[in-house]
């Protein structure tokens, strides 16, 4: 009895003094492994006789359970010290202000894009989108550029096959547009467009905005108006002036480069001209009864002249610093 009793305290002295779980698993194999000691006094049972047998049982059991006890309140102990640990390296100090979320904002181009098509909206057009991939038909032939014409190669086009391009312009959404629907049309059509160009006021990759009003009766007299109403309100200077330089466009008949008045001076803002008649023609649209006029604007040169931008590529490069400016 002596024995199992210093078996007891033993295994107590040994637990309590153990800091490491694994240290704790070894030490329990000391006493109730399969050479443990109690393990031992248990297999010596056979050797005692019958009238002792039951006694040396019921006192090597409760030994064994003390141990248990001993080892399952070490376990404890050591998840609750770990614990402790983990919460002391992991604490925060809640009396100190919320960081809270980055706010988003949207891109100088984006709310480029969505004023022009806030203004045009309220003058009557509305927005018509296509893809960016395009066929060689709906990007060169049906806007009148027929094949070796060197407007192609004006444009640097990326060729993605003989028959399919990165589209040059978003004058094909007009042509879908026309196909689709009868006159009158009145609409923008915004969008990316793909060009082999890029230093500091191009990009192989930038966005246009062009128009298309065909109907009866319509003349050059309505294409400026809608183009000096539109770049007045955009820049919000009504004092602002527009001119029409004769120019050349195969897709329009007669052509013209637009002009505003600018710090003092003259400032290029983009092209237009009446839609030829062999554009009306490729939809099938009477051009003795319709007439009509495009234009297209550089959305990024539109927003580089509001947000006072010296560089295209600026819009591109992903700087935070740059961009929060707008938001």
């Amino acid at each position: 009895m002596h024995e199992l009793q210093d078996i007891l305290e033993q295994a107590q002295q040994q637990f309590a003094a153990m800091n490491d779980e694994a240290e704790l698993e070894q030490a329990k194999a000391k006493y109730l492994g399969k050479e443990g000691s109690l393990t031992q006094l248990l297999k010596g049972l056979g050797k005692l006789s019958a009238a002792e047998r039951p006694a040396a049982g019921a006192r090597i059991n409760q030994v064994k359970q003390g141990i248990e006890a001993a080892l399952q309140q070490r376990r404890d102990a050591l998840a609750q010290q770990k614990l402790a640990q983990k919460l002391a390296a992991e604490s925060l100090d809640v009396t100190l202000p919320g960081r809270g979320l980055g706010m988003g904002g949207l891109h100088p181009v984006t709310r480029t894009l969505q004023r022009i098509e806030q203004l045009f909206h309220s003058l009557g057009f509305a927005t018509a989108d296509g893809p960016e991939i395009e066929h060689d038909f709906y990007n060169f032939t049906a806007l009148n550029i027929p094949e070796n014409h060197p407007a192609r190669a004006m444009h640097d086009t990326f060729y993605l096959d003989p028959q399919h391009v990165l589209r040059t312009h978003t004058s094909p959404v007009q042509v879908h547009y026309m196909e689709e629907n009868t006159p009158p049309l009145k609409i923008i059509s915004p969008g990316r467009v793909y060009r082999v160009d890029s230093d500091a006021t191009h990009s192989p990759m930038f966005h246009q905005v062009e128009g298309l009003w065909v109907d009866q009766d319509i003349s050059f007299a309505n294409l400026k108006g809608v183009v000096q109403d539109f770049l007045q309100r955009f820049f919000e200077q009504y004092d602002l002036q527009v001119r029409f330089r004769p120019s050349f466009f195969p897709f329009t008949e007669p052509s013209a480069e637009m002009d505003m008045s600018w710090k003092g001076g003259w400032l290029e803002i983009g092209g237009c001209g009446m839609v030829h008649p062999n554009v009306l023609k490729h939809v099938n649209i009477d051009s003795e009864k319709y007439l009509g006029f495009a234009f297209g604007l550089g959305v990024e040169r539109l927003a580089m002249l509001r947000y006072g931008v010296n560089d295209l590529r600026l819009f591109y490069e992903s700087d935070l610093r740059f961009l929060k400016q707008f938001n």
